[in-house]
């Protein structure tokens, strides 16, 4: 017989004619269930042979030698089995897959996930709900409205505050953004930009952040037709988070200029150093000038889970909205991030009905529609899913222990830096992240700059260590950002050894005797 799926198998053996739909539907349920198991079993082992055989974060394969792989592929003619397509699959992806899990991985921020949402990953998959309408979800629409009230109590919002799952920090940090720049427009200038779009002096619309901020802010700015011109950023204190006074004094410039400041982004957690924005001395400033305030904490929202560093989000409550990744600081799998605002009647700026979805008559109260507070998504996985299972089995305090060890862990890391003659720290963090470089040990002309890229680079594919990097003042250096709460102080002092081994290769290499 010919190689086909088990559902094939059962369904040929019995004759067309002899099998009434009772009997169809038995033997095609009982092949999708064994086909299934059989699946889902040997993908369970691929994982768990990755975790347990892998013992690097990264293979060290070249682009070009993986990219030689795929010219072998025939995506024309179908593979015969499952044993053939997780042997492809693990020769191409698996074996070389970034191992975000292991302690020498602390790159970017991506951090190792809890298993309660990988058994959840499971169940929205193979269900496949779409989170737009009740009629699609219907208790999915309810778990993830409780948790985005749960967040929202997190955060220190009323009651009246409401949001959305998204898909990423970027996609919320555009929600923030638009309902900033409509909500302007509604309230002063009385111009309805879903409808009208944008009026006459748009141009001169100026949103404030600090010069630290995410990138997507920018990429939002053009996307929303405003050109990044209308992004102003302001200068940072020594440990690169917004400077209060700097701010106050962006915005008044701009308004003798003619120009119309709308809205001030503040940091929860850079992306470079992991450090917060005054959010206090923000909120006040963006009171004063009757300006919509959006807090990005797609990092910085796992101080929520904490106890002992709650404290450093005071004054996220008085943002209008606030972007949340539980995929970076809540070791969720990729997707699962959120939306949230403070009013919940200002998510009806971005509303839109269609009649064959959410007609404009119906009765949300009664049939909620989660479509109504997304701008970007229809159809849309149950991501939310993910968090219930990691909350409802572990707790926010085991979540919280873990996020202290990860601070905790850091600010060792910095002082193990700080106390040593071969490296440079530029900044202690209130997460997790430490930009620093390693320093030439003797005069004669090293640059260094080409030496830390030559570090990361070399421990990069000898897949031992994985750092990132970042450019400050133009100069080249290498960051650590700790998510791992299973990275240990001891794991740091070894991947330093790893470091200043190949610092100083790097030296032999290229060392020149001072003349003289």
């Amino acid at each position: 017989m010919e190689k086909q799926t088990l559902i094939s198998v059962y369904a040929t053996e019995l004759p067309e004619q002899e099998m009434d739909n009772t009997t169809c539907n038995d033997i095609f349920y009982e092949g999708t269930e064994t086909e299934y198991r059989l699946a889902i079993r040997a993908a369970a082992e691929q994982v768990s042979g990755f975790l347990k055989n892998t013992k690097k974060p990264f293979s060290g394969i070249r682009p070009a030698t993986l990219l030689a792989e795929f010219d072998n592929i025939d995506l024309e003619h179908p593979l015969p089995d499952y044993k053939s397509l997780f042997e492809e699959v693990n020769a191409l992806y698996i074996q070389h897959a970034t191992a975000f899990h292991l302690p020498e991985y602390i790159a970017h921020l991506n951090c190792p996930v809890v298993i309660p949402a990988l058994a959840a990953e499971v169940i929205i998959s193979a269900i496949n709900s779409s989170q737009d309408t009740y009629d699609q979800s219907a208790g999915g629409t309810f778990i993830e409205r409780r948790l985005i009230g749960w967040t929202g109590q997190q955060i220190g919002y009323s009651s009246q505050c409401d949001g959305v799952f998204t898909g990423g920090g970027s996609q919320s940090n555009l929600m923030g953004l638009l309902l900033a720049r409509d909500y302007y427009a509604l309230t002063y200038l009385k111009h309805n930009i879903k409808l009208q779009g944008h009026p006459a002096n748009a141009n001169r619309f100026r949103i404030f952040m600090s010069e630290k901020a995410h990138f997507s802010n920018q990429k939002n700015a053009s996307l929303m037709g405003l050109g990044e011109q209308a992004i102003v950023k302001v200068g940072t204190d020594n440990r690169f988070r917004m400077d209060a006074s700097l701010l106050e004094q962006a915005i008044l410039r701009e308004m003798a200029e003619g120009n119309i400041p709308i809205a001030i982004v503040a940091t929860a957690g850079t992306t470079d150093f992991g450090n917060i924005d005054p959010l206090q001395q923000i909120a006040c400033i963006a009171k004063e000038f009757k300006l919509w305030m959006h807090v990005d904490a797609a990092y910085g929202c796992g101080l929520l889970l904490s106890e002992k560093y709650r404290y450093l989000l005071n004054g996220i409550e008085l943002a209008d909205s606030v972007t949340i990744d539980y995929h970076k600081s809540f070791f969720q799998p990729i997707s699962s991030s959120a939306f949230l605002v403070k009013n919940k009647l200002h998510l009806n700026i971005i509303k839109h009905h269609a009649d064959y979805l959410n007609p404009k008559e119906q009765d949300y109260d009664e049939l909620p529609a989660q479509i109504n507070k997304s701008i970007t998504q229809s159809t849309r996985r149950f991501d939310a899913l993910k968090l219930w299972f990691t909350l409802r089995l572990l707790g926010k305090q085991k979540l919280g222990i873990y996020t202290d060890r990860i601070i905790d862990t850091t600010e060792q890391a910095a002082c193990m830096i700080e106390a040593s003659q071969h490296f440079e720290l530029l900044s202690h963090s209130d997460l997790g992240v430490l930009v620093f470089r390693y320093l030439p040990q003797h005069a004669g002309g090293i640059d260094t700059c080409a030496m830390n890229q030559y570090i990361k680079q070399t421990m990069f594919f000898n897949g031992e260590v994985l750092v990132a990097s970042t450019k400050v003042n133009g100069q080249f250096y290498l960051k650590f950002t700790i998510l791992n709460p299973l990275t240990t102080i001891q794991h740091i002092q070894n991947i330093l050894t790893v470091i200043k081994k190949h610092g100083k290769d790097y030296e032999l290499r290229h060392h020149m005797p001072a003349k003289g």
